[in-house]
């Protein structure tokens, strides 16, 4: 990323603590600019005959100061009911947050003195102002933006090719999708891609599921900055719940890249899918289930879970035992804790392929260790590309794991961080796939005493850890959810 882009995003960021005098939250200014961003976007580009021409930037902006406040209002009402789709879905039920005319203003002047045709990209700048959003604790959005460091290295270890039909069932902003679609360009040449390429890459190479509607008009955004055919109801990301049909509608993939919602569904209910393996309240067992049931034979997946996705008995048990059968389970990266939005929250990568068959696809476990003995990462440890480095290295070349490929990885035994384990030594662990070897993560902050926040956000962690065990727990009892007197 540029300096000058850097320097863009910084400036509309600032804007946020103006604005907020005005009530606006910083999620709320994300969005406000998403609507912004978009009429200025089709203003540069020529493709303004989408919007009715009362609605239109020029429209306006070109209205008086004291008016243009109405005439955005009018003009969010009308975007909502668009004829194009796409529209439509961007501006679904939107509404402005800004109440003094003077606040519009200043959002207006600023896209305005944005140099449409520097070296800063759009999507850049959307993508950092995406980022600064998730930082805030305040405004939510964290738990929908999974950190780009690590997006990056596992889209570079699965290697999306433009013959791939890619998916994240739980797109949130749509990050992996973008950084996709990045690599796809950065490693083929588009210049050279026939009519027909052309025509696979816009309408049938990325898909995604988004259960938020505001969520899913930022990730629409995001999308279309970065050049991505975001049609909601064909290829780009849907709204829709992944857990019902809708998510059972979805394209068999070749890749799959995501990172689910944790926790369990609202009061504990069931998705209403029919197609699953196993019925849960859990959701992360529930979207692993659909990750492997939505891979076509020899397509990979790289998915973000939670500890507990390794180790829960019952039907957590019933789950991995299905994934190592139905799929080649290669690779776990154990990753550091801090990264997400929630301090302390301690998450995985599975990196795994469908196989031809639906038995005995998994024959050993590799373990990366990138947990134990590592410093929390967090606003004063940034993560960075830098701190995977090790791990692609010991990853290979070879995104589907196939058996050549892991005879050439090697075990650095119990002193170092990838090692080696056989699927009979998992099942005599009653298929826990919680392995840990080195010393404890807690071993590197010895000689030093915690902060009182961190101590305060270490056992927050653990209490809602458990928390949220309790309620899985519950929603498996006999007459859960049944009303009582």
């Amino acid at each position: 990323m540029s300096q000058n882009t850097r320097n863009i995003i910084g400036k509309l960021w600032s804007l946020c603590d103006v604005l907020r005098d005005d009530g606006i939250t910083y999620h709320q200014y994300v969005t406000e600019l998403s609507y912004l961003l978009f009429l200025k976007l089709a203003k540069e580009t020529g493709t303004e005959g989408l919007i009715r021409k009362g609605s239109r930037w020029d429209a306006i902006v070109g209205e008086p100061a004291p008016d243009r406040l109405a005439a955005y209002r009018r003009a969010l009402e009308q975007l909502s009911s668009s004829s194009s789709k796409l529209v439509r879905a961007i501006f679904a039920n939107a509404t402005t947050s800004i109440r003094k005319p003077g606040a519009l203003d200043i959002i207006v002047d600023e896209i305005n003195n944005l140099d449409w045709y520097s070296e800063a990209r759009l999507g850049d700048i959307y993508e950092g102002l995406l980022a600064k959003n998730a930082e805030e604790k305040k405004s939510g959005a964290g738990q929908y933006f999974t950190p780009r460091p690590l997006i990056d290295s596992m889209v570079a270890l699965m290697k999306p090719s433009l013959d791939d039909i890619i998916q994240d069932p739980a797109a949130g902003t749509g990050g992996f999708l973008v950084a996709a679609n990045r690599y796809i360009r950065e490693h083929s040449d588009p210049g050279a891609w026939t009519e027909a390429m052309q025509r696979k890459y816009r309408r049938g190479t990325f898909y995604g599921m988004e259960h938020v509607q505001d969520t899913h008009r930022l990730a629409l955004m995001n999308l279309l900055l970065h050049g991505i055919d975001a049609e909601p109801n064909g290829a780009g990301i849907r709204c829709g719940d992944t857990l019902s049909e809708e998510g059972a509608a979805l394209p068999k993939a070749t890749l799959i890249l995501t990172n689910p919602p944790f926790g369990t569904k609202n009061g504990g209910g069931r998705p209403s899918r029919t197609d699953l393996d196993f019925s849960t309240s859990n959701k992360q067992f529930c979207f692993l289930q659909h990750v492997y049931l939505g891979l076509k034979p020899r397509g990979r997946a790289a998915v973000v879970v939670p500890d507990n996705v390794l180790f829960e008995g019952g039907v957590g048990k019933q789950i991995r035992t299905a994934l190592m059968a139905k799929c080649n389970l290669h690779t776990i990266l154990r990753l550091p804790t801090g990264i997400f939005y929630a301090q302390g929250v301690k998450t995985n990568v599975l990196f795994f392929t469908r196989g031809e068959s639906d038995e005995d696809n998994t024959r050993s476990v590799w373990v990366y260790d990138l947990r134990s003995n590592v410093p929390t990462f967090g606003k004063r440890s940034t993560l960075t590309r830098a701190h995977f480095k090790d791990f692609e290295r010991s990853f290979g070349s070879d995104p589907l794991g196939s058996p050549k490929s892991l005879s050439r990885r090697k075990d650095t035994g119990e002193a170092g961080r990838f090692r080696q384990f056989t699927r009979e030594w998992i099942a005599q662990r009653d298929e826990s796939l919680d392995i840990a070897w080195l010393p404890s993560e807690d071993v590197a902050d010895r000689g030093r005493e915690l902060a009182p926040g961190e101590l305060v956000a270490e056992i927050e962690a653990e209490l809602l850890a458990a928390l949220e065990e309790i309620r899985s727990l519950q929603a498996e009892l006999p007459g859960a959810g049944e009303d009582r007197p």
